[in-house]
């Protein structure tokens, strides 16, 4: 059973396949299962009736079935039977196997995949070991990895003196790594950008387009900059990872979801318009551009061949005259819109935003169906210049708001349009009957744009647990995290319980808890081996004492329960978990790093990164956060600014406190050099 190590890298399909996964040698989809060379025919009691191979992971359903986890996860995701004797059946309700199903499985004979240098056979749970350590043709592997990450400066490739087999790989692909980061187990040096889930994606390291500055250069010729565009992207599996890790969310001042990073070779990388820094306002027929976080990545996480993104990417700094010759010489026109709401709660269903380009309010979208959508006068990019006679060309959203919340039943618009016919069919696509068939009548009712303060969504509990176990018992569970990791400065967090350990008995520990202490050894500021170290050296210990912090996102109530998709299994054995960055943003300060980032610039130009936040929007001390980052300008070309970075000092003065108004005056008076302390939490993975 299993395929041919030969016939598997013998493939030429770069671009549909993952580079060989370390773990078990061979080459597979990361949603798909790890594939083996057995010795021996398997018995059928020990085979998954969905994927007909030995089972991984196994899964027991109420009606006395076995399956692999991924297949039934899988399975269940289009339908609502068992495979078998289709009686109803629902994924949470599935129960681990029992421990000598594990040890039969893990026992089976199997033969190294690198069978033309190797001829080595073990048991199954060996083999990953065995390509660590021992597999001569693991290491020959490695070997050509790594002279293929240090020749990445050639154009081409393919005449490299590494084998043919390595034709599949990106050139950046991090596989050395994979060796050591592997699925789950604690000794790995897991970081949440590689999560188990990610461990054959490749490219998770780097961020898309960061060191080509040509490359990105020449990026956003494919997405029109200023305005709001709708795109189609196509994958053949439709549970491919689309590759990107995603911030903001109504929770936070952010509002609108961004993308942080796009990982490289993943299906948004592929399509190559996207970029680090623009705004996701709808996918498909969910509107998320006022959602939750957590709500808006289950959405990016429902599986469909065909995904419809409509999207924002802000205007390049002196851009305007170059996307739009005549821009510079033409005039604006200036008129009145008068919108009489029925009473004075109506919403006019505006979304209002300010540009990192230029000041002032600019209208983002129009919610179909509105007040204002059904007036019909107004345009998604128009400025507005006044409400009811209050100035706003240097104006925020929030002072919009305010505005329009006070001002009862009559709002009157001063508006500024360019006197040429802008090119709305894309900016008005998501808004408009005439819009294609993906944005349906689905779109949610418009909410308030004020955020909570992050204190009301992310609930943080310390726990004091006392665990008894046999003499050098593991503990039993996997963590990630660690300071100085790939990801960033991290707490030590748990990943998974896996079961039939003496902490899943216990049943206090819990996936997702970040850990303090063990046995009066403070973790918080150790790097991932040394805690893995602490971790290993209490299986001497009879007793064991932990201190974790239990980490809660509170989902908004206000959100209609049909409206959630339901995508995160609850399921303890989900290898493809990832913290959300929301769960991050919760943390105490106690557990926050920070650290300087010095921009120079040799102009007077902008810095290159817009800011939300502060005391005025929302009276409750939020944090600054970055909100994009635009091409061409220092920000961009430093690299290490992302956005959702806080932003907590400015040349060594504190921004607690203080009001948006106060900060960006002070950012545009630095001339060359300005020094942002910063805490940088990895996105959510999508």
């Amino acid at each position: 059973m299993g395929t041919a190590s030969e016939e598997v890298v013998a493939v030429e399909q770069p671009s549909s396949l993952n580079p060989l996964c370390f773990e078990c040698g061979q080459q597979h989809w990361t949603r798909e299962n790890h594939l083996y060379n057995y010795q021996n025919e398997v018995d059928d009691d020990l085979v998954c009736h969905i994927c007909l191979q030995p089972l991984l992971q196994p899964l027991d359903t109420p009606c006395g079935h076995t399956f692999c986890y991924k297949c039934l996860r899988n399975f269940l995701q289009e339908k609502d039977f068992c495979p078998l004797d289709r009686k109803r059946l629902h994924f949470k309700l599935c129960k681990k196997s029992s421990i000598l199903v594990h040890k039969l499985l893990d026992k089976l004979p199997v033969l190294c995949p690198f069978s033309s240098a190797c001829q080595a056979v073990m048991q199954r749970c060996d083999l990953e070991a065995h390509l660590k350590n021992r597999c001569p043709g693991a290491s020959h592997r490695r070997v050509a990895l790594e002279k293929r990450k240090t020749s990445k400066t050639q154009t081409e490739i393919e005449g490299e003196n590494g084998p043919t087999s390595l034709e599949p790989l990106g050139p950046t692909s991090p596989e050395a790594d994979c060796l050591g980061t592997g699925s789950v187990p604690a000794e790995r040096n897991l970081t949440p950008a590689a999560l188990p889930a990610w461990t054959e994606e490749p490219g998770l390291d780097n961020p898309a387009f960061e060191e080509s500055t040509t490359e990105a250069a020449q990026q956003p010729l494919s997405l029109p900059e200023g305005e709001i565009t709708t795109i189609e992207i196509h994958r053949s599996n439709p549970y491919v990872q689309l590759g990107i890790s995603i911030v903001g969310g109504n929770e936070t001042p952010l509002i609108n979801i961004v993308i942080q990073e796009v990982y490289r070779d993943g299906v948004i990388a592929r399509d190559g318009r996207l970029l680090a820094g623009d705004q996701i306002l709808q996918v498909n027929s969910y509107d998320i551009s006022n959602v939750s976080h957590n709500h808006a990545r289950a959405v990016l996480s429902q599986p469909c061949s065909t995904l419809h993104l409509t999207v924002l990417r802000e205007r390049r700094f002196g851009s305007r005259a170059s996307g739009h010759s005549d821009a510079g010489t033409t005039r604006e026109e200036l008129f009145h819109v008068i919108l009489l709401k029925r009473e004075a709660t109506e919403q006019l269903g505006i979304k209002l935003v300010r540009r990192t380009d230029e000041p002032g309010v600019f209208i983002l979208d129009l919610l179909e169906g509105g007040l204002a959508a059904q007036d019909g006068r107004l345009n998604s990019n128009d400025r507005v210049l006044a409400i009811n006679g209050h100035d706003l060309k240097h104006g925020t959203p929030e002072l919009a708001a305010q505005i329009i919340q006070a001002s009862g039943e009559r709002v009157n618009l001063t508006i500024a349009r360019p006197g040429r016919p802008q090119p709305a069919s894309s900016a008005r696509e998501a808004g408009t009957p005439s819009s294609s068939q993906q944005h349906s009548q689905q779109l949610y009712p418009a909410r308030p744009s004020s955020h909570k303060d992050l204190t009301q969504c992310v609930t943080c509990q310390e726990k004091h647990i006392t665990v008894k176990k046999e003499p050098h018992e593991s503990l039993g569970m996997t963590v990630a995290g660690g300071r100085g990791s790939k990801s960033g400065e991290l707490p030590i967090f748990v990943t998974s319980v896996p079961p039939h350990g003496c902490l899943a008995r216990d049943g206090r520990i819990k996936r997702g808890d970040v850990l303090l202490n063990i046995n009066g050894i403070d973790l918080t500021n150790l790097s991932h081996s040394e805690a893995v170290g602490m971790l290993k050296a209490s299986a001497a210990s009879p007793a064991v004492i932990l201190t974790a912090l239990e980490v809660q996102v509170v989902e908004d109530p206000t959100q209609a329960p049909g409206e959630q998709p339901s995508t995160f299994s609850e399921n303890e054995y989900d290898t493809s978990w990832s913290p959300s960055w929301v769960m991050w943003l919760g943390l105490p300060s106690a557990l926050h790093s920070c650290h300087d980032i010095v921009l120079r610039r040799s102009h007077l130009g902008s810095w290159g990164f817009s800011i939300v936040g502060g005391y005025e929007e929302n009276h409750t001390n939020q944090p600054f956060f970055i909100k994009t980052i635009v091409l061409g300008t220092p920000a961009y070309y430093d690299g290490r600014l992302k956005c959702g970075d806080m932003i907590v000092a400015v040349n060594g003065l504190s921004t607690v406190g203080m009001s948006h108004s106060a900060l960006v005056p002070m950012l545009k008076e630095q001339r060359n050099k300005v020094t942002l302390t910063v805490i940088c939490w990895p996105g959510s993975l999508v």
